[in-house]
């Protein structure tokens, strides 16, 4: 099924999405994403067919979903909380993993399909952390506004960011030098991005932007549209990955809201939350699922005995450095939360197994199983901090946690000092 039929089809999953999420929440509490991912597995090529992966119309919503997801977890980042000590931590844990993802990627290679490209792949999706895809749960758990929060926040930050950055120079085929100046070209971009970013806006734009977001007009919300897709656009014109532009326009955009009364920016971070997670970013987890090679997954033993192995890798190559890099300080007794948070992948999976199966550097069941990998660290991972943080968690609880009640009057500070 292709053109509108395909589009009411996915629509149809993106909606029956949160209804089986909260009836399998009686049971087991599971993350939307990994639902939706699921349920296009079920309408794809290997179990109903009901939609075709390359149906131009829903192919090109799901790729936008992918950038208004790279968009939003660059927005969530306070730039003020993370800077300093945890940025340095998370930057250095990130260049750890870098060398392990790599050497074990280049082993597993031996072992899957023997190509070095292969391994390089497979050790770029080790180093990855789905920031985006975990922050709606700690957000919802009052853990964000946290310095186990801020923690999380670097770490999935350099998580997301800096596997961008290596995808294009390691993954896109061309040569080393033209990708680092095209970087350097975008970083200038970038630089001047964020320095009009910070300057206070004009009085009359404020007034047209707040009097405009309970109108049709929404001023707001299209010139954060403007800027990312102008932002992926320069990327893309340069050759690079589009989520590169679409982190930074994220980034810029919550900066250049820094002065903005709070309840203003509430309004415009819902409608953006609105737009994306209600229609945009479901897609792409659908279509991701729809692109799932389960076929190949199933005749294949040594394929599915990969997954676990995956799993077990996520945690040794980005937890392990983590883990021991947060042994001391504040946070020292919250290091196993930090690198469960840190080992969960699941968007950027998806991203470098389809560029690495486009350019033929893997076999789709290779990437069925790495994805399979990601949606069970989405699954278990941050279920698994959660509970271990207990009582850290403020606000209102996800459904399905069941961690003790903090003691009233506590602020978060009092939280941790007493763990």
């Amino acid at each position: 099924m292709e053109g509108t039929q395909g589009l009411v089809v996915v629509i149809l999953m993106v909606a029956l999405a949160p209804i089986v999420t909260a009836g399998a929440s009686k049971w087991v509490r599971v993350p939307t994403v990994v639902v939706e991912i699921l349920l296009g597995v079920l309408v794809g090529p290997d179990v109903l067919a009901w939609i075709e992966e390359n149906g131009p119309m829903v192919s090109g919503l799901s790729e936008f979903g992918l950038v208004m997801l790279m968009f939003l977890a660059g927005y969530e980042i306070d730039v003020p909380r993370i800077k300093g000590a945890p940025l340095r931590a998370a930057v250095g844990g990130w260049a750890v993993s870098l060398v392990l993802g790599l050497g074990a990627g280049l082993l597993m290679s031996l072992v899957v399909e023997g190509a070095t490209m292969t391994g390089v792949a497979i050790g770029l999706t080790l180093t990855t952390t789905a920031l985006g895809t975990f922050l709606p749960i700690i957000r919802d758990a009052g853990l964000l506004p946290t310095p186990l929060g801020a923690r999380i926040m670097a770490i999935g930050t350099v998580g997301e960011f800096a596997p961008i950055v290596a995808i294009a120079l390691l993954l896109s085929g061309r040569h080393p030098g033209a990708t680092i100046a095209a970087l350097a070209i975008f970083a200038v971009l970038a630089a001047a991005t964020v320095w009009l970013a910070v300057k206070p806006n004009p009085r009359w734009l404020d007034l047209v932007m707040e009097r405009t977001l309970h109108s049709s007009g929404q001023l707001a919300i299209r010139i954060a549209m403007l800027l990312m897709v102008a932002l992926v656009w320069f990327a893309d014109e340069l050759e690079l990955d589009n989520l590169l532009g679409a982190f930074t326009a994220g980034v810029a955009l919550r900066l250049s809201l820094a002065d903005t009364p709070g309840a203003l920016v509430e309004m415009i971070s819902a409608k953006l939350d609105a737009i994306a997670f209600g229609f945009f970013v479901p897609i792409f987890f659908v279509m991701s699922g729809v692109r799932f090679d389960l076929a190949a997954l199933l005749d294949d033993p040594k394929l599915i005995a990969l997954i676990p192995v995956m799993l077990l890798l996520f945690l040794a190559v980005r937890g392990g450095p983590t883990y021991v890099l947060a042994g001391r300080g504040d946070l020292a007794g919250r290091r196993r939360e930090l690198a469960l948070f840190a080992s969960t992948a699941l968007p950027l999976i998806v991203v470098i197994t389809n560029i690495a199966v486009e350019n033929e550097y893997m076999q789709g069941g290779t990437a069925a199983a790495l994805v399979g990998a990601g949606m069970l660290s989405v699954l278990l991972f941050p279920l698994l901090a959660l509970r271990l943080a207990g009582e850290d968690a403020k606000g209102p609880r996800p459904e399905g946690f069941d961690g003790p009640e903090e003691p009233p009057g506590e602020d978060e500070d009092e939280v941790l000092r007493d763990r």
